[in-house]
C-alpha cells in the first residue's frame, strides 16, 4: 500500500468514526457526559499472560513456597490450590533472585536424596523438597502454563557464584540446556528414572533475572553475548521454546540489537513507590490510617508512575517487534512489602487501575504481573497463607486480578467516551464486549449509559467489587469482598458505586 493510499484510508476511517460518534440519538444527546461509548472494532490481541504470577522460594523472608507445601503429606496444601484456582493465573514463573544461585538438579528425583542449599539472598536453608516436578505439577493442577527462569551465570554477581561453605552456585549454558532437555525431551532418561515418562512441556524460559541491577556484574554487551550462548544451547535441546531476555535499566534496545534474533520477549521489572519523592506521603507503614482521603488520592495517582515506566521501555524498542514481558511488578512502599495499606480495598482499586494500564499497552505488553503470588507475610502477595493453621485467601490485588481474568476478551477495543471519575478499558470476544470499570471517586457513585457504536446491546451482566476503601483484608475477615453479579437493565444505564471495580459483559448484535 502506498503512503498516499494509507493516508487516504486513515482519513476516511477517521471521518467515519467521527460520523459514528456524532450519529447519536436525541436521548443520547441529552445524556451528554453520562455516556460510556465503545468502538467495537478490534485493535490488537490481548494476551492471556497479562494475568501471570511468579513463585520464588523466599527463605526466611516470606514463606512463599515452603508454606504452600504440605510436608506431612508430600503435596501442595489443598487450600493454596483452591484459592489459586479461583485466582486463575494464566502463567506462573519459577524464579527471581533465587535462580542466580539455584542448581536445578539438586531439586529433582527422590526427595530423601535431594540436597538442601543456603538461600543466599533471602536467608535460611532451602530444602529443595519443591523442585521442577512439584512446580510444574502445581501449574497443571491450577490450569497455568509454567515459565522457568534459569541460572544465568549468577547474573554476573560474584557474591552469588559461590556459597560461604564453598559450593559452586553459578551455572552456564550447558546446565540450562540440560534443564530444557529434562523438561521437554520425550526420551529424557533422567526424568524417566525419576518416574516421569511424559515430558513437562515447558515452553517459556527466561534468561537472566534483574541482570542490570548490579553495576559490578555484567554490562549489557556481555549479558547479550552470554544470552546468545544460552539461547543456542537451550534451543539445541528444544527448537520450539520461547525465550525471554533481560532488558531493564535501558538495556532493552542494545539487548535486542545483539541478541534479538534469539528472543521472543524482552523482560523488565517494576517494583515501585509512587510517592518516592514525597517525604510526608501517607503510603508509609500505618500512616494511611491518619488521612484516608489523602491516601486514596495518592493511590489513585500511582498508575501514572507505572505507565511512565512502560512508556520508557516501549520508546527504547519502538522500532523492534519483540513483545515486552513484565515478569515482576508490584508496589514497593516504605516498610517495603509489609506496608499495611496494601491490605486495604483502596489498594485493590489502585491495582485495578494498573491492570487497565497493562491492557492499554497490550499491543506490546504480552506478559505481566502485579504481585509476588503467595506467602506468609508480605502485603504484596496475591495469596496470603496463614501458618501454622488457617485457610489461604486472596489479597486485594488478587481480588481485582481474578475479576478481570474471569471476565475479559481476547481483542482490545477502544473506549471513545467515559463519564467523569470512571477509568475504563474494553475488549471483545466474538459478539461479547467486556468492560473493566474503575470508579476512582471514593465517595461518589457514577452513572453511565452504555453505548456500543453501530451495535445493539441485547443483554448484559455486571460483576461488581465494592467496599469501604479503608476495609482491610486480613485473616479474620478474608472473604468480605466478593464479586456480586447483577443484570444490566434494558436501557443500558448503570450506576457504579464509589471506590468500586466492575467487570461488565455485554452481548451485542449489529444494529
Amino acid at each position: 500500500m502506498s503512503k498516499h493510499e494509507s493516508t487516504r484510508r486513515d482519513f476516511i476511517k477517521a471521518v467515519s468514526l467521527g460520523a459514528a460518534s456524532l450519529a447519536v440519538s436525541p436521548s443520547q444527546a441529552k445524556e451528554g457526559n453520562s455516556l460510556l461509548v465503545v468502538d467495537p472494532e478490534p485493535r490488537f490481541d490481548l494476551s492471556p499472560y497479562l494475568y501471570m504470577q511468579f513463585m520464588e522460594p523466599l527463605g526466611t523472608t516470606d514463606g512463599s513456597v515452603a508454606a504452600a507445601w504440605d510436608f506431612k503429606r508430600d503435596r501442595w496444601r489443598q487450600d493454596v490450590l483452591d484459592v489459586t484456582k479461583r485466582l486463575a493465573p494464566s502463567l506462573i514463573r519459577w524464579g527471581g533472585c533465587f535462580v542466580s544461585y539455584y542448581r536445578w538438579k539438586e531439586a529433582v528425583g527422590p526427595r530423601d536424596q535431594r540436597k538442601p542449599m543456603l538461600n543466599l539472598c533471602w536467608g535460611g536453608i532451602e530444602t529443595n523438597q519443591v523442585g521442577t516436578h512439584e512446580f510444574v505439577d502445581f501449574c497443571h493442577q491450577t490450569g497455568a502454563d509454567p515459565l522457568i527462569c534459569v541460572n544465568f551465570e549468577s547474573d554476573g554477581r560474584k557474591h552469588w557464584q559461590r556459597s560461604p561453605k564453598g559450593d559452586i552456585r553459578t551455572a552456564g549454558p550447558r546446565e540450562a540446556a540440560e534443564w530444557v532437555r529434562y523438561c521437554n525431551a520425550p526420551d529424557c532418561k533422567e526424568r524417566r528414572k525419576h518416574g516421569v515418562a511424559k515430558p513437562y512441556n515447558v515452553h517459556l524460559w527466561q534468561i537472566g533475572n534483574e541482570t542490570s541491577y548490579d553495576r559490578n556484574a555484567f554490562d549489557c554487551e556481555t549479558a547479550a553475548k552470554h544470552t546468545i550462548a544460552f539461547a543456542k544451547a537451550m534451543r539445541k535441546e528444544d527448537p520450539n521454546i520461547g525465550l525471554i531476555g533481560w532488558g531493564d535499566s535501558g538495556w532493552a534496545r542494545q539487548m535486542l540489537e545483539i541478541a534479538g534474533e534469539h528472543l521472543q520477549y524482552v523482560a523488565f521489572h517494576h517494583m515501585f513507590n509512587p510517592d518516592r519523592n514525597l517525604p510526608n506521603s501517607p503510603l508509609r507503614g500505618i500512616e494511611y490510617r491518619k488521612d484516608p482521603a489523602w491516601t486514596w488520592e495518592r493511590l489513585m495517582n500511582a498508575h501514572k508512575v507505572h505507565e511512565a515506566k512502560i512508556k520508557r521501555v516501549r520508546q527504547e524498542v519502538a522500532d523492534c517487534p519483540v513483545p515486552l514481558a513484565l515478569t515482576e511488578c508490584h508496589f514497593a512502599l516504605p516498610g517495603r512489602n509489609r506496608c499495611e495499606v496494601l491490605s486495604t480495598w483502596a489498594a485493590g482499586v489502585a491495582n485495578a487501575r494498573l491492570l487497565n494500564v497493562h491492557e492499554r499497552h497490550g499491543d506490546r505488553l504480552k506478559i505481566a504481573t502485579l504481585a509476588d503470588f503467595c506467602g506468609t507475610r508480605w502485603q504484596v502477595n496475591a495469596v496470603m497463607i496463614p501458618v501454622p493453621r488457617g485457610k489461604s485467601y486472596m489479597m486485594p490485588v488478587a481480588l481485582v486480578t481474578s475479576l478481570y481474568r474471569h471476565h475479559t476478551g481476547n481483542k482490545a477495543v477502544d473506549v471513545n467516551k467515559t463519564p467523569q471519575d470512571l477509568d475504563v478499558t474494553a475488549s471483545r470476544s466474538g459478539d461479547r464486549i467486556y468492560l473493566h470499570v474503575v470508579n476512582t471517586n471514593r465517595e461518589r457513585s457514577a452513572t453511565a449509559r452504555l453505548v456500543i457504536n453501530s451495535m445493539k446491546i441485547t443483554s448484559g451482566r455486571v460483576f461488581e467489587l465494592a467496599a469501604d476503601p479503608e476495609f482491610e483484608v486480613i485473616e479474620t475477615q478474608p472473604n468480605q469482598i466478593v464479586p456480586v453479579e447483577k443484570s444490566l437493565p434494558q436501557n443500558g444505564r448503570w450506576t457504579f458505586p464509589p471506590a468500586s471495580v466492575s467487570a461488565v459483559e455485554l452481548n451485542v448484535q449489529q444494529a
